[in-house]
């Protein structure tokens, strides 16, 4: 069995969301002074690799916490989306793959786009799902679709169709994955946990495949 990492680094500098306030990392304790090495971190809920809850922009929808725990641990496919150019992912990406998404709790897709992490390039033009691709995808008995990007929706989307879909058919959304590349097998374990926060609208995850 190999695990691989698909999660980025949590740390000072580090991207985020136009508008959303960057971490802060504070050491409240060191060894010399204390006997024991202690930070104090501030985040906010979609901070780097993380899931969005469906009552991340539905009034009264589920939080992470009131979902099974199982919904963050599936099998999964591998959707390849990382041709020259592709901006727009649609149905007709997607339904050739039909057998495989419907046994598969998550789609992952792979744009290659984490390459760009850490650079300006990375906040926009990224490849994203249209709707009717979407809506495709949430009516396959899904419980999530995962993807190596900043968003499920362009970065400057006002009324987050794609968001809305997905998680209105009661999907999780993980974004910001990445080292998708070493994943060698188009079907394997995807497992993306949530920390345990009471009312949680979202939360970064340590997101993994697990390949036989």
């Amino acid at each position: 069995m190999t695990i691989i990492d698909l999660s980025h680094f949590l740390e000072t500098g580090m991207p985020v969301f136009p508008g959303t306030a960057p971490p802060v990392f504070e050491e409240t304790a060191s060894i010399e002074a204390d006997g024991y090495r202690e930070k104090k971190i501030a985040l906010c809920s979609h901070t780097g690799t993380h899931v969005d809850a469906p009552a991340h922009i539905l009034s009264g929808s589920r939080t992470l916490d009131q979902l099974p725990v199982e919904t963050f641990c599936a099998n999964a496919f591998l959707l390849r989306c990382t041709r020259a150019g592709m901006a727009r992912i649609d149905r007709k990406d997607l339904q050739p793959h039909a057998d495989a998404i419907r046994e598969s709790g998550f789609v992952v897709i792979y744009t290659g786009w984490s390459r760009y992490w850490g650079t300006e390039r990375y906040f926009s033009g990224y490849p994203v799902l249209t709707p009717d691709a979407a809506r495709w995808l949430a009516q396959q008995g899904l419980k999530g679709v995962a993807m190596d990007t900043l968003s499920a929706d362009p970065a400057d989307a006002v009324d987050l169709t794609i968001h809305t879909i997905l998680l209105g058919a009661g999907l999780v959304i993980v974004e910001n994955l990445t080292n998708l590349e070493a994943v060698p097998v188009p079907t394997f374990l995807f497992a993306g946990f949530p920390m345990k926060i009471r009312n949680a609208d979202g939360s970064p995850v340590r997101a993994v495949a697990i390949v036989p």
